[in-house]
């Protein structure tokens, strides 16, 4: 192989996953690789030969419909078993894995299969019907699982049951070798301001993303996987187990009240915390089981209160990372690092710079525009497949743009400031969404929250806030200003606070701030300024 001759590059058995399913399958054999667990005692254990036999039949079953090396092929499941097979045999075919998030539809569904160019897609029952409202471009035939392929009619496709998946023999036929730089699957992006991108990306880009950048993590963790495989969260912590040769545990979802009794189930080790998970999972009363559990190692994103009152009362190490789909998560921090809201520092083989709108690096303090690149080739994304604009467009001056904003500090950790097209300018002074958001949040009646600028008479932006309550609950904004005023800067304050019953989101649960920016200030929104409230920069 060509790798051979650059030793940047990691081998074949290290990377791309039909080798490492052969390569466990001959090295421990009988040992656990995935548990499945629906609950209710519904779980299903595979070894690694078992894996392996599984991934060779689906894959052979998946040839028998015809799908081809480099092909691109749909995978529209919730986390479970069947998606899990459908993923690993079409790696196991060199074929490019393109899962969809299970709550698009209409419209944003049709986007995402049209952009795809795939002929197939293996398609859960309960899903399937939604295809019926859409021009499906390319795609021919849709195999059923979890439910009746008789129980589903989608006109102009042709749909199989699951049994397709399967075939009685296990004879594949390489095309040719799989090499680490192949596309081994596309995710893609939120939209939150445009249509979903999506990312290409290699086998490598995901062995950096994984083992490469995790290596606290070893063959004798077992992993859990909650978060969704339509996402990196998903896929990566599946190819970390993947990758060491260790075992991981899949479920659809996290649940808060499930998630104790699954970690000590399965004596699971490894497990990563996203947004509201921590405050969840501190909401019950201390007990003194609190320690009694087999987890020792976290990731938590974002890294505050929360994550260290987690790391004290349950005893495991915790650490937090930056990383977006795109990327191979470049930073990383140390063990309950100190400061709150770093994202860590650079790991070994990646540089990242902190820059100006010319691309030319910042102070440490000052906010910028995080870039990012590695030192081996395909250790991040290689394109946004038939977009070749906004290709070009992150990958400007060799350096991949992730449209965050960041800065840093003397002792080179990195935070987090705020998506740059987020950011508002008041007076001269650049306000953080995010951190306004954050001090929002903590009202007792904001069940979800958006900042966002609006145009001032001024000039430059005024500060709005969209807010809505929990389920069945009412907002006073007046009440919610006067809980801000003594927490926040005088110029972060809002001017504007909006209520609505929901806000609106993306399918990935992130807020669509561009239709809230087009509302603007709508004749519901409160005004403190039409109140008669002032707000003056505190004395010193």
């Amino acid at each position: 192989m060509q790798s051979v001759f650059d030793p940047r590059m990691p081998g074949a058995d290290e990377c791309v996953l039909a080798r490492l399913l052969e390569k466990w399958a001959v090295q421990k054999p009988d040992a656990t690789a995935i548990i499945f667990d629906g609950g209710e005692g519904r779980t299903e254990i595979w070894t690694w030969t078992e894996a392996l036999s599984l991934t060779r039949r689906a894959a052979k079953g998946l040839q028998n419909m015809g799908v081809k090396q480099g092909e691109h092929v749909l995978s529209w499941q919730p986390n479970g078993r069947e998606a899990v097979l459908t993923w690993l045999a079409l790696n196991y075919l060199g074929a490019v894995y393109v899962p969809l998030n299970t709550a698009y539809k209409g419209s944003l569904l049709q986007h995402v299969v049209q952009l795809s160019d795939a002929k197939l897609m293996v398609c859960h029952a309960g899903l399937a019907p939604a295809l019926s409202d859409i021009d499906a471009g390319d795609l021919a035939d849709v195999i059923i699982t979890n439910g009746p392929v008789g129980s589903v009619a989608l006109d102009n496709l042709s749909t199989h049951p699951a049994a397709a998946l399967m075939a009685d023999d296990d004879e594949v036929l390489a095309e040719r070798e799989i090499q680490p730089w192949d596309s081994q699957y596309i995710i893609f992006t939120s939209g939150t301001t445009g249509p979903s991108k999506a990312v290409l990306s290699s086998y490598i880009h995901n062995y950096a993303t994984a083992p490469e950048s995790y290596t606290f993590v070893d063959g004798s963790d077992r992993i859990l996987v909650n978060l969704p495989m339509f996402h990196m969260g998903g896929t990566m912590f599946t190819i970390l187990a993947l990758a060491l040769g260790g075992s991981c545990v899949v479920v659809e979802s996290f649940k808060t009240e499930d998630f104790w009794p699954l970690i000590r189930r399965h004596e699971i080790t490894f497990a990563c915390f996203l947004g509201a998970m921590a405050p969840f999972l501190l909401k019950p009363e201390p007990s003194a089981a609190d320690k009694d559990h087999p987890l020792h190692s976290v990731v938590c994103i974002p890294w505050n209160e929360d994550a260290l009152a987690l790391s004290d009362r349950f005893g495991f190490e915790m650490r937090t990372v930056f990383n977006m789909t795109e990327i191979s998560v470049p930073l990383i921090s140390t063990v309950n690092p100190k400061a709150l809201g770093t994202c860590g520092k650079p790991r070994p083989g990646v540089e990242v710079r902190v820059v100006d709108e010319n691309d030319c690096e910042v102070a440490p303090g000052i906010v910028g525009e995080l870039i990012i690149r590695t030192d081996r080739p395909w250790s991040m994304n290689h394109g946004y497949y038939k977009n070749p604009e906004a290709t070009a467009k992150a990958w400007r001056n060799g350096w991949f743009h992730t449209g965050d904003g960041f800065r840093y500090d003397e002792s080179g950790d990195f935070y987090f400031v705020d998506r740059i097209k987020d950011a508002i300018r008041r007076r001269g002074e650049n306000i953080s969404s995010f951190e306004v958001e954050s001090e929002v949040s903590l009202f007792e009646d904001v069940a979800e929250v958006a900042a966002i600028p609006v145009p001032s008479e001024f000039g430059e932006d005024e500060v709005m806030i969209v807010v809505a309550p929990p389920p069945g609950g009412s907002l006073d904004p007046k009440a919610l200003f006067d809980f801000l005023e003594p927490r926040m800067a005088h110029f972060m304050l809002p001017r504007f606070i909006r209520t609505v019953e929901t806000l609106p989101m993306t399918p990935t649960q992130k807020v669509q701030k561009n239709l809230l920016r087009e509302s603007g200030v709508t004749p519901d929104t409160w005004d403190r300024e039409a109140h008669g409230i002032r707000v003056r920069r505190q004395k010193l």
